[in-house]
């Protein structure tokens, strides 16, 4: 690749600004002085690389106002006085790290670009100040020159260019020619240089939920006698027997009672119960409870949460959560459950436990209870303060329960609603009893009904379009961009959707019925994410390969992603849904596209 030199990428970067970027062109400032760039120098005690003097003759940095020259994270050029007190301020809070710096060896000093007294902060990064932004090195040796980059939370590293002439020739060629420029691409809008990140994704993701599918579900195998250790022969010829366990050598084990979260629905049967918890039906079934946890734990499951559902008292049903994301804490999930009816939940998170109560739909505060503990696992020492390992983390007790006091409010708040509700339930009971059962496909989140006006989508005006177009125009346009973000994630390729798209097309309303194809399409594409996230933070842990990888999870995230945006767009006001649809096109030519669908 021919890199140019620093004029002759000047002259490119000039020469594009002027034609497609107008006002950006004008906010570049003239050369800076001969004679400020040697005072510079002087002042910081350093000789400026070549490649940022010639640089600097050419411009004196930018003005610093919209519009303006920005190298997308790294922020606007600096001028020589930029520099300096960029610079200055670098080193007096690199101050505080000399003696760490002192320790370091010259191959750590390289691998990190550490050398806080012998760079310059060229660009004023992000924020346009000095915390960060794009350096070069000025110690003398192999790295003169050398581009690195500087963040304030994570400190410096070294960029790929290994001057500031490869770094304006490499932005001058990916204006030229609309290519990325370090992951993100230059564009020209309204007279301005703004960045974008276009995405692309695999177009055939490969199926969690589909391995799942071809996946046993694993039994928990039947129960067989303990064996007996070897006898030990005693002094006397006589023997004894040591075993180990419950009652053991070590002692007893205490136990921990049984205490999972758990919902109350007045008036269902447990059937009805799995149904509006979003049961798939393949996997329905009696289970105990270890059977349940431990097919919850398998690929089996893909990640999607388990429950088990019974009867109890009067007229209640009940179901537990045995494994999976968490359910019963969702205002989506009681409100299903409560349609026409009420709920009550009982739950239990280390230190709190909380009685929450629901009917059809709206929480009752007043009914509700709240309890919180103390941790009371921590060992301190004879003085009482807490004992503390190697490490610096505190020492805990193992086999004891951490919340005690959260296991006795579990079980008074259990006591009071069989006296309140009639509720009649004792976890310890149903563990070993197959219950109705069923892997989950969840309910989606709610969509707020509040909503706060966009105004600006990714360097683009979208509050001035909103007001300047009429609502059928901006409808037709935003159902255009609609249809091209269902392209690029390739949820068009689903039937339910694809029809949702054609009425939105014509201008017809789309009913979007909880349990209907359409709504299940959703939920489907969602627990495909989730079982391919979850699946990756399982093997990362195991020394096995993942059979489904990171790109995987990028396209059913941008599918999940981009079903919600459809969603949106059938339940939001329409400047919502845009500054969704917008904000998740992959395409950085959307502008040029949703411009050319609102002149239509």
């Amino acid at each position: 690749m021919i890199t140019f030199t620093v004029d002759e990428s000047w002259d490119r970067i000039e020469s594009w600004l002027t034609r497609h970027a107008p006002v950006t062109h004008g906010l570049l400032r003239p050369p800076a002085a001969p004679a400020d760039i040697r005072a510079a120098e002087l002042r910081l005690g350093l000789a400026f690389p070549p490649d940022l003097k010639e640089s600097l003759l050419r411009h004196d940095g930018v003005e610093l106002q919209d519009g303006t020259l920005r190298l997308d994270h790294d922020g606007p050029l600096s001028g020589v006085a930029d520099i300096v007190s960029s610079t200055e301020f670098l080193r007096e809070v690199g101050e505080d790290a000399a003696e760490d710096e002192a320790e370091l060896t010259e191959e750590e000093r390289d691998e990190y670009a550490y050398w806080p007294h012998e760079r310059l902060l060229v660009t004023l990064g992000i924020g346009w100040q000095s915390s960060d932004g794009l350096f070069l090195v000025t110690r003398p040796g192999p790295h003169h020159g050398r581009t690195g980059r500087y963040f304030d939370e994570t400190g410096s590293s070294f960029a790929p260019w290994s001057g500031l002439r490869h770094f304006l020739s490499d932005f001058a060629t990916a204006l030229e020619n609309g290519l990325p420029f370090d992951g993100r691409t230059p564009l020209a809008h309204e007279g301005r240089l703004i960045w974008d990140g276009g995405t692309t994704v695999v177009a055939d993701p490969t199926s969690a939920l589909d391995l799942a599918a071809r996946a046993a579900e694993p039994q928990v195998p039947a129960a067989e006698p303990a064996p007996l250790a070897p006898p030990v022969p005693q002094a006397d010829g006589a023997y004894t027997v040591i075993t180990f366990g419950g009652s053991g050598f070590f002692g007893p084990q205490p136990e921990l009672p049984v205490q999972p979260d758990v919902v109350f629905v007045e008036g269902i049967d447990p059937g009805e119960m799995l149904e509006r918890l979003g049961a798939v039906p393949a996997t329905a079934g009696p289970r105990t409870r270890e059977q349940a946890r431990l097919s919850a734990d398998a690929p089996w499951a893909a990640h999607r949460p388990m429950v088990r559902a019974g009867s109890c008292g009067k007229g209640w049903s009940y179901a537990t959560q045995e494994g999976g994301d968490t359910e019963f804490d969702r205002p989506e999930v009681l409100g299903q459950l409560s349609r026409g009816t009420r709920v009550v939940r009982l739950t239990k998170q280390g230190y709190e436990v909380r009685v929450t109560v629901v009917e059809d739909g709206t929480e009752r505060p007043e009914a509700g209870h709240r309890v919180e503990s103390p941790r009371e696992d921590y060992v301190t020492g004879p003085d009482g303060q807490p004992a503390l390992a190697p490490d610096g983390q505190r020492w805990q007790r193992i086999g004891v329960d951490p919340w005690p006091g959260s296991t006795a409010a579990y079980t008074r708040l259990l006591a009071g609603l069989t006296a309140e509700y009639g509720i009649g339930w004792d976890p310890a009971d149903d563990t070993a009893t197959p219950l109705a059962s069923a892997l989950l496909l969840p309910v989606l989140d709610e969509v707020p009904e509040g909503w706060q006006p966009v105004t600006e989508v990714r360097d683009f005006d979208l509050g001035a379009v909103v007001e300047r177009t009429s609502p059928e125009r901006l409808r037709s346009a935003v159902a255009a961009q609609l249809n091209r973000l269902a392209a690029e994630t390739g949820i068009d390729g689903y039937p339910e959707i694809a029809r949702a798209l054609e009425q939105v097309g014509r201008g017809e309303p789309v009913d979007l019925p909880a349990d209907e194809a359409l709504d299940l399409r959703m939920r489907t594409i969602r627990a495909e994410a989730r079982a391919v996230r979850g699946t990756l933070d399982t093997a990362s842990r195991q020394p096995d390969a993942a059979p489904v990888t990171e790109a995987d999870f990028l396209a059913w995230h941008v599918r999940d992603t981009a079903a919600g945006a459809l969603r949106r767009f059938l339940l939001l006001p329409l400047p919502a849904a845009a500054a969704s649809i917008l904000n998740l096109r992959m395409s950085v030519h959307w502008r040029d596209e949703l411009a050319a669908d609102l002149a239509d």
